[in-house]
C-alpha cells in the first residue's frame, strides 16, 4: 500500500475498532467496508480487513458473516497479490466477492490526491 494511504486506511480501522468496543454495530460495519474499499487492492491490507470482518462476525453472532468471510480470508490476499481484485467491492458476505461496486466519492478522492 502506498505510504500516503496508510493514514486513511488506518483511521478507518481505528474507528471500526472503536464503534465495535462501543457496540455500535452498524458503524463499525460502515467502517470496515470503506476499509476494504481502500485496502483491497494490497495483499496485506485487504486480508487484514477480511480478518477484522471476521471478528466482527463473531462479535454479532451471525454465522452468515463468518463463513462468507473465511473464504474470503483465505482468498482475498491472493487475489490482491496478483491483481485480480472486484474494485470498489465493500467485502462483506452479503454481496457475490466477485462484484465490482461504486467507489464512494469521497475515496476515489482519496485516490486520486495520493496514488
Amino acid at each position: 500500500m502506498p505510504k500516503a494511504l496508510v493514514p486513511y486506511f488506518e483511521k478507518e480501522i481505528d474507528l471500526a475498532n472503536m464503534c465495535l468496543a462501543s457496540d455500535n454495530f452498524k458503524d463499525c460495519w460502515h467502517h470496515l467496508e470503506r476499509a476494504h474499499v481502500i485496502g483491497q487492492k494490497y495483499a496485506y491490507a485487504h486480508t487484514y480487513t477480511h480478518w477484522k470482518m471476521l471478528q466482527f462476525g463473531f462479535k454479532i453472532k451471525s454465522r452468515k458473516e463468518i463463513i462468507g468471510q473465511i473464504p474470503r480470508l483465505l482468498v482475498g490476499g491472493i487475489k490482491s497479490f496478483v491483481g485480480h481484485i472486484p474494485v470498489g467491492n465493500t467485502g462483506g458476505s452479503d454481496v457475490s466477492p466477485l462484484q465490482p461496486m461504486e467507489i464512494p466519492k469521497d475515496i476515489q478522492e482519496i485516490f486520486r490526491n495520493n496514488c
